[in-house]
């Protein structure tokens, strides 16, 4: 699992890849918490478009960083959810909760590029 963060003007994205199952959402949730701690964002987005296979742990780490984002008083999006793991999010309703936006991944490069805050962290 490898997670990417980026951070700029009160937003912040992680972009995730590989798998989200037991094995690895206890390491994700501490990393995308310890950063929405450091770094008190007002919006949070999750880049899932590189995810090859999310369980029940995965929606747990979703669904409890939307709290948290909300109890910071912040906002929480998806971006780019691929297929299969938009359909899981939506058998389990998450999509009525959680607003699925399409990102632009150049865009994103390029307005986070200069960025000193960014970071990579191999889960």
């Amino acid at each position: 699992m490898e997670m990417t963060s980026l951070n700029k003007d009160g937003k912040m994205v992680c972009c995730l890849s590989g798998e989200i199952d037991h094995h690895s959402s206890r390491s994700i949730r501490d990393g995308i918490d310890r950063l929405i701690i450091q770094n008190r964002p007002k919006v949070l987005v999750l880049d899932l478009s590189s995810i090859a296979f999310m369980d029940s742990s995965g929606l747990g780490l979703v669904l409890g960083r939307y709290r948290k984002m909300r109890e910071c008083g912040g906002e929480m999006f998806l971006c780019n959810t691929n297929e299969r793991t938009l359909k899981i999010l939506k058998m389990a309703g998450v999509d009525k909760i959680i607003k699925n936006i399409d990102c632009d991944k150049e865009f994103m490069r390029n307005e986070y590029k200069d960025n000193s805050n960014d970071s990579q962290t191999q889960i």
